[in-house]
């Protein structure tokens, strides 16, 4: 244990001179704002998170398809959507929207609304349109458009598969009234966002 604390101490003052020319100069525009910048974007937005997570546990909450079919049309109809912004067409209602698929998705959890897995993906991507545009109308100036979509597909990817596994485990061990409750507070979270526009 005292060799490896000592091996450590030496190090150290070796690490802080390898790391100090990265903190000393600024990333280049791309690695900001490019595939990193894209990869944070949707954690950084509480309404992109919340509701990027709460597609994967309604999807979960299905069951059967929906799984692998609710959240590919979320992400696909997303980067259509950020296809549309980086066109420069704008799209009414955005802020709205994306509050609204809080609010919605928040009550088809917490009231477990069953519907076929074609109709959840219709009605899933119905909002991911206004995500995606959102997400682009953010892209940093100089970054690479191409990088910053993949970084966002690849998180909001991410929180689908955390939503299902965060669906299946409510399932399996959470009571009714839990999930009810929990997807009623999303849906509150969304009419404060809606009231905060």
């Amino acid at each position: 244990m005292i060799r490896i604390k000592r091996t450590l101490s030496r190090a150290a003052p070796l690490l802080l001179l390898v790391a100090s020319p990265v903190y000393a100069h600024p990333l280049p525009g791309d690695a900001v704002g490019g595939f990193v910048g894209g990869l944070l974007h949707p954690l950084l937005g509480i309404d992109h998170l919340l509701a990027m997570v709460a597609v994967g546990v309604w999807a979960a909450q299905l069951g059967g398809s929906a799984v692998w079919k609710v959240p590919p049309a979320f992400i696909l109809t997303m980067l259509i959507g950020a296809g549309v912004g980086l066109a420069g067409v704008g799209l009414p209602w955005i802020e709205p929207m994306i509050a609204a698929s809080v609010v919605i998705l928040g009550l088809v959890i917490g009231t477990r609304a069953r519907m076929s897995p074609w109709l959840a993906s219709l009605l899933v991507a119905a909002f991911a349109l206004f995500h995606g545009h959102a997400h682009m109308a953010e892209l940093p100036a100089g970054a690479l458009a191409l990088n910053y979509i993949v970084g966002f597909a690849v998180t909001t990817a991410s929180l689908h598969g955390a939503g299902i596994a965060m669906g299946y485990l409510l399932h399996r061990h959470a009571s009714g009234a839990l999930v009810r409750a929990g997807g009623m507070g999303l849906a509150a979270a969304g009419v404060w966002m809606l009231v905060g526009i």
